[in-house]
């Protein structure tokens, strides 16, 4: 198969798709890797390494997708990119097709075969290709969030570990899944005074397991969102509905009662945001303040940390990029479920149930179209 890995054009986003030694996996594995010339450079990889690991640098973005079987991206192809997608091309990557109708008419149109990697999903529920993005974002959550509290930055002045004698800055974490249980793990480690809410008691176990009392656990209920939520400094929106666009937790009224200054980092804007008030933004310029409260909204958050997400990203991908490359994707979804969890679209169809009540369309079972 000719696997083409083009540059991403998304706006501060610098992470590529695939490290020199995923490249070199899939060449020795009989495949031909195309790698747009810079597409690694963001992320601290030179064209030259792709060159050793035995890809093929090519110029131009058109030639990679014309040329492509199966185009491996990190993020949804944009405006600029639709023309150059093709029948019959897979494309494989973040897609987040809930919040992005117009992608996924043009996938539908196109008659495009599209596998997201924040769909595809195991027996046992885990998101292997989300998982090592939610880490990352989880852990830059609190990071971020803890930068824009400093007075310097317009926040409230508030040093998350306090102070002898003074009291610690509140983390409120909503949704203790991957983002949440790492977000939950930085904040502990800055010594905060932290609160994670979710509806599945489960995972609130395993939370006050983990961290050993730690963290205040709480059922997630309108009360207990809106009790946690005003006398937060920094709060985190770490909800995730696989596919679906994520709950509105926050409305605005709640925000106006949280205190000025104080910081909303909501890592689920990818899926719309769980937070009313929130927009995307890009880390050249990532907040902005609603009713005195500072939003970060920035939706390629592991983007600001691309050599590190990159390869954490590549390693992930590899195993399913080497199954669709060595089967063919109609092979490789009927072989792997897990990949068919993951097609949103094919030929023409929606095929995940999330997405396609997102979009307004009707979703086909993928049986039907492969």
């Amino acid at each position: 198969m000719i696997v083409g890995v083009p540059k991403e054009i998304k706006k501060d986003e610098h992470r590529a798709a695939l490290s020199p030694g995923a490249v070199e996996a899939l060449v020795s594995a009989g495949h031909t890797v195309l790698v747009e010339k810079g597409a690694g450079l963001g992320a601290g990889i030179a064209d030259r390494e792709y060159r050793e690991a035995g890809g093929r640098v090519t110029p131009a973005a058109a030639e990679v997708w014309r040329r492509s079987q199966m185009g491996v991206k990190v993020k949804e192809p944009l405006k600029a990119e639709y023309a150059l997608m093709r029948e019959g091309q897979t494309l494989f990557a973040f897609l987040h097709l809930a919040a992005a109708q117009p992608l996924a008419r043009v996938l539908v149109r196109k008659r495009v075969r599209a596998i997201a990697f924040e769909t595809v999903r195991t027996a046992n529920g885990a998101l292997p290709l989300l998982q090592p993005m939610s880490e990352i974002a989880g852990r830059m959550a609190v990071q971020e969030g803890a930068k824009y509290l400093e007075k310097s930055m317009g926040g409230r002045g508030v040093l998350l570990s306090g102070a002898p004698g003074v009291a610690r800055g509140s983390v409120v974490i909503l949704g203790a899944g991957m983002v949440g249980k790492n977000a939950a793990k930085i904040a502990v480690g800055l010594n905060a005074d932290v609160t994670v809410l979710d509806v599945n008691h489960s995972r609130l176990e395993y939370v006050d397991d983990i961290f050993g009392g730690r963290v205040k656990t709480l059922a997630s209920t309108r009360f207990s969102i809106r009790e946690a939520v005003r006398e937060a400094d920094i709060l985190i929106g770490a909800v995730l509905v696989p596919g679906a666009r994520a709950p509105r937790l926050v409305p605005r009224a709640l925000v106006r009662r949280m205190n000025p200054g104080s910081v909303i980092v909501d890592v689920a804007v990818d899926q719309g945001g769980c937070v009313e008030t929130i927009r995307p933004t890009y880390h050249s310029r990532p907040t902005y303040v609603v009713d005195g409260v500072i939003h970060y909204g920035v939706a390629n958050m592991p983007g600001g940390v691309p050599r590190t997400s990159t390869f954490a990203l590549s390693n992930a991908i590899l195993p399913y990029a080497l199954e669709l490359a060595n089967l063919g994707v109609v092979e490789a979804v009927r072989a792997f479920p897990e990949l068919a969890e993951g097609l949103n679209a094919a030929e023409g169809r929606i095929t995940h149930p999330a997405v396609a009540e997102a979009v307004g369309m009707k979703c086909a079972r993928v049986e039907e179209v492969f």
